[in-house]
């Protein structure tokens, strides 16, 4: 393995605290770890998908969530925003990109990116990349975009479900990119949303629209940082007062008890080996 302190491509295009995508960390992402913290559901669902891997990539790391503690793993992370949000039990996270990557071929057992795809710049590089380093599964935790509209955020703030079904790759350019070059197969995995969620994403709010009047939740989610501030004012203005009315429990009330939520959330795993 390559010194991991190696900065990425210097070339490619970075913001003032090193945020290589379209969202810029360097102002959304304070207090990010505060509202997007590790789901033991999904958790569960990451860790059944690297099977025996000792060594693990994690790409796109962010403060850390999902990174299993039971495993060595190795984070690459461009925005010193969210690197300094990294708990101390956690390894220092490397400077670098997706497209970028400053290790050997082969160099990892498994490799994961969760909640990142839709940030990178080129995905079909990125995930290249990532293959290379990586001798055994790929795993991408990312959102289906054909399937963001089932959210009630639809109804009050259409341009943020616009805007994520925009950036958000299809899952079908996941695939290919997992699959090409050198084959395998791929294995995409529907993840429902327990109602509980402590990972705040915007569907973990399908039950409790209440949250997301929270601006530092909306903050944590990228996409609110698109749409301009008019958009938000007319979402807390409405959502507050269906919620005084009771007009969004007449409509969507019933999510409040449902238990989970089959929503945009998948787990796609890419392995080189013949489909068993």
């Amino acid at each position: 393995m390559t010194d991991p302190r190696r900065v990425g491509d210097p070339a490619a295009p970075r913001r003032a605290d090193g945020s290589a995508g379209d969202a810029d960390y360097g102002g959304i992402g304070t207090g990010y770890s505060t509202y997007r913290r590790p789901e033991p559901v999904v958790a569960a669902a990451i860790e059944a998908a690297l099977g025996p891997a000792v060594t693990v990539l994690n790409v796109g790391a962010g403060a850390g969530s999902y990174e299993p503690a039971d495993r060595r793993v190795t984070a690459v992370e461009p925005s010193a925003t969210m690197r300094r949000q990294r708990p101390p039990h956690l390894s220092v996270a490397v400077d670098a990109t997706a497209e970028h990557l400053p290790f050997d071929d082969g160099a990892f057992d498994a490799a994961m990116a969760t909640f990142t795809v839709h940030q990178w710049p080129d995905l079909a590089a990125g995930l290249a990349e990532v293959r290379r380093v990586t001798r055994g599964p790929v795993l991408v935790l990312t959102c289906d975009p054909a399937a963001l509209e089932a959210s009630w955020l639809t109804r009050y703030a259409p341009e943020v479900i616009a805007t994520e079904a925009r950036r958000y790759p299809a899952i079908a350019a996941v695939e290919r990119a997992l699959t090409a070059p050198g084959g395998g197969w791929v294995r995409v995995q529907p993840v429902d949303v327990p109602l509980g969620c402590v990972d705040g994403f915007s569907e973990a709010y399908y039950g409790r629209p209440e949250l997301l009047l929270d601006p530092g939740a909306r903050r944590a989610n990228s996409a609110w940082s698109f749409v301009g501030p008019d958009v938000e004012r007319r979402f807390e203005r409405t959502l507050r007062a269906d919620l005084a009315s009771g007009a969004w429990d007449r409509e969507f009330g019933h999510l409040r008890r449902q238990p989970s939520f089959a929503g945009s959330l998948r787990l796609v795993t890419g392995h080189r080996s013949p489909n068993p």
